[in-house]
């Protein structure tokens, strides 16, 4: 009887395996280390420090009482809770009245789903600097339009009065948002079976019944991922900010993340205060995490109790 052949050992076929598995996670890895791991370990380095780019002097604990006594970093603290707030408002449910509008599959609702997520893929800083013509005080296209309607008589300094200054930057945030998160509840919406929402047209129930008994309970897990991300990203908007107000009038508008880049790169570049910054970075990073993390427990304890 012919001898059969010896099994071939897998030992290196596994290996080969994960030799391949590692060179494929290695670019991943690498930009997670240059990009996340080693600032956060950098900003740690220098919490303690003067630092202005070239010399680091020890200051011991100094940033930190400066920081306690910093009126004007905790009122960019109050402006970002005021700012996050207000954009989560307004932007979430015009996002999802939109996305169940055009999925109602209506004609033109690719092109309606296209131009509301245009804002989306427009650089912030270009868009903030289309708005400040919009907004511009005596020849903006808003004023414009306000007078010729009769709106308004005389011009609104959107900009640069304190009053509405707020609104403005919530308008351009609204405006180039809301598309993404659309998206978003699009995806959610997709997943709910149609089967579902025969059943409520038989039994007689009305649009408004059915988006609150079955559309928003169904979608609920994709809800809570949505909302998550909307919170984390309203609390580290700076950039249009920064272009539109720069935080003026009065700093009125002036968020926490905008505070801490004039630190490092505003009208003090020559003498940055680099180690002040990332005591303030921390603290940031922080209140965002505290916030995070409430959002976490209250939405588990709501899946609790439903």
């Amino acid at each position: 009887m012919k001898a059969s052949a010896p099994a071939k050992s897998t030992g290196h076929i596994k290996t080969h395996d994960g030799l391949s598995v590692a060179l494929m996670m290695a670019p991943a890895v690498l930009m997670l280390v240059v990009c996340s791991i080693y600032p956060f370990i950098w900003v740690f380095r220098y919490i303690c420090y003067e630092y202005n780019g070239m010399t680091a002097y020890f200051s011991g604990m100094r940033n930190f009482e400066r920081m306690f006594q910093d009126a004007a970093f905790w009122g960019s603290v109050g402006h970002t809770f005021e700012y996050a707030i207000l954009k989560l408002i307004f932007i979430l449910p015009l996002a999802l009245i939109m996305a169940v509008l055009i999925q109602q599959k209506i004609k033109g609702s690719g092109i309606f789903r296209v131009i509301y997520f245009m804002p989306t893929i427009i650089s912030s800083a270009i868009s903030a600097l289309v708005f400040s013509f919009i907004f511009a005080a005596y020849n903006g296209v808003l004023n414009a339009v306000l007078r010729a309607t009769g709106i308004i008589s005389q011009n609104i300094n959107w900009l640069g009065d304190s009053g509405v200054a707020m609104w403005s930057v919530l308008i351009l945030a609204i405006w180039g948002g809301f598309g993404n998160y659309m998206i978003y509840f699009m995806s959610g919406l997709s997943s709910v079976p149609g089967d579902v929402y025969e059943s409520a047209m038989i039994d007689g129930s009305s649009g408004l019944h059915t988006f609150f008994h079955i559309t928003l309970p169904m979608l609920s897990p994709m809800l809570k991922t949505i909302l998550m991300l909307a919170i984390t990203t309203a609390f580290k908007d700076y950039e249009s900010i920064m272009v539109l107000t720069n935080g003026g009038p009065d700093n009125r508008t002036m968020v926490m993340f905008l505070y801490i880049y004039r630190l490092l790169f505003g009208s003090n570049s020559n003498n940055p205060s680099i180690g002040y910054a990332c005591v303030l970075s921390l603290m940031a990073a922080v209140i965002v995490g505290i916030v995070t993390g409430i959002y976490m427990l209250i939405a588990r304890k709501l899946d609790d109790v439903m």
